[in-house]
């Protein structure tokens, strides 16, 4: 037990650390120190990373009698999980200063979701993925309540019962598939699946594992979600929201799809079908909307559907494109998320409207804005550019077949360009209604850092798309 912490938990054991740091502080600080929460924070995830040099990849490591397991792909995923973490920690000065006797207490739940996500990628079978899809989810619903008023509250609250019931989808598929197999070690039941015919029981309970794994990618039907939430939530939670939740379903859907799930034909047209049903939803809803906060969640749930798609059909080459794709997609989430997260903290309205003529006066930060919406929507020199070339020419790889279902994502994307486009013009209109923007360095970095990273990307994606592809074939 003693090698098996140390040979993969110490980056999760750091960060389980310093959570229990935040709230001994949280009942013994006084409350002049709140500001000490940020960086406590951002120090324990700051070590956390430096410690996965620590952890064993080759050859892959299971631990605790199989129940988690660690390789060079779930590294991957905890270091981008471990980054977007600090990057919203850096973001959180806003809601820690409106809730300064809470600043502990919120740092402790922030670091605790980040602790549920990386033991996520982590999991080797379904007990352990059930208890780490909880760590995740119950600070979540903390997190998105934070913010003061009606509508977090309201937010919360919608989130917690939407994923009420795709934890009860989950677990039922669960049980049907751990009675058809007696295991639920991921490794166990795919060599059962191996060597057994696939029956339309097992394709049930599979088809019900995924349908519940979706809510938190907002996923169609687990979409409904998305609006509210995104519209009641404080802008550096709504960065988490984006980013780690999503990193963390991926990383763990694209293991169980490869490995423990394999044995469906039938979940590859499934979730296709799902996918196309989740872009047409989000990018149509996207091009009413007014609110800059619900855009960016049609937006979210839209690029989850792509990569849903991708992940569908499976292969090596599908695989590394998923990396790749979810790696520049949270990195220009966070750059754009960083700048509404300065507007917000200069009392700016949320809607389109309200952006008027931002860039006479603050141009270097609008521009910033505009990369990663242009990332986003896929336009060249961005990493999103490459990221939306190469899923769509994985798609195009994987069979005849799977061409129409290209063809309607092409229309899809090329229909967000409108509520795209939407958000950036009002921010070059000649108006005088444009504020000074004051920003703090912690923001200023976060937004800077993530441009440079994005364009980087899109100028020199060669070396990014060679690990992927590393880490697709060792998996």
């Amino acid at each position: 037990m003693i090698n098996d912490f140390f040979n993969i938990l110490l980056p999760q054991g750091c960060i389980a650390l310093f959570i229990f740091i935040q709230l001994i502080l949280a009942m013994c600080a006084p409350l002049k120190c709140y500001r000490s929460a940020r960086w406590i924070s951002a120090v324990g995830i700051s070590m956390a990373i430096m410690l996965l040099s620590t952890v064993q990849t080759e050859p892959q490591y299971f631990a605790f009698r199989g129940a988690l397991m660690s390789d060079s792909y779930t590294l991957l995923f905890h270091f981008v999980i471990l980054l977007c973490g600090f990057f919203v920690v850096l973001l959180a000065k806003n809601i820690v200063q409106n809730m300064r006797q809470n600043a502990f207490t919120f740092h402790a739940l922030l670091l605790t979701a980040v602790l549920g996500a990386m033991s996520v990628v982590n999991s080797n079978d379904f007990l352990t993925l059930f208890i780490s899809l909880e760590l995740l989810s119950f600070p979540t619903y903390f997190l998105i309540a934070s913010a003061k008023g009606y509508q977090s509250k309201e937010a919360s609250f919608k989130y917690l019962i939407t994923n009420a019931i795709s934890t009860g989808v989950f677990l039922f598929g669960v049980s049907y598939l751990y009675g058809l197999t007696s295991s639920l070690n991921f490794n166990e039941i795919y060599e059962i699946v191996v060597q057994s015919q696939s029956s339309l029981l097992y394709t049930f309970s599979v088809i019900m594992i995924v349908l519940g794994l979706l809510s938190k990618l907002a996923i169609y039907p687990f979409a409904n979600w998305v609006v509210d939430v995104f519209k009641g939530c404080e802008t550096s939670v709504l960065a988490f929201l984006a980013t780690i939740p999503k990193l963390a379903l991926f990383g763990i859907l694209c293991r169980l799809i490869v490995f423990a799930l394999s044995g469906s034909f039938e979940l590859t047209f499934v979730l296709a079908f799902l996918a196309l049903f989740t872009a047409l939803w989000a990018n149509t809803y996207a091009i009413k909307e007014k609110n800059v906060k619900v855009i960016f969640g049609c937006s979210s749930a839209a690029n989850a559907s792509y990569i849903l798609l991708a992940a569908s059909l499976v292969s090596v080459y599908n695989l590394s494109t998923v990396i790749f794709y979810l790696i520049a997609y949270v990195i220009m989430n966070i750059s754009a998320f960083a700048f509404l997260n300065i507007a917000e903290a200069n009392k700016v309205g949320m809607y389109i409207d309200d952006f008027n003529g931002f860039f006479k006066k603050n141009i270097g930060l609008t521009l910033a804005y505009v990369v990663a919406i242009i990332g986003l929507a896929g336009f060249p020199i961005t990493s999103g550019f490459i990221a939306k070339i190469y899923l769509f020419s994985a798609i195009a790889h994987s069979g005849l077949i799977f061409i129409p279902f290209l063809l309607a994502l092409l229309i899809l994307t090329v229909v967000a360009l409108y509520y795209y486009l939407k958000l950036i013009l009002p921010l070059f209109e000649n108006v005088d209604n444009g504020v000074i923007l004051k920003v703090v360095y912690s923001q200023k970095f976060v937004l800077i850092f993530t441009t440079i990273i994005t364009v980087l990307i899109g100028i020199y994606p060669e070396k990014l798309i060679e690990l992927c592809r590393f880490i697709a074939y060792n998996i």
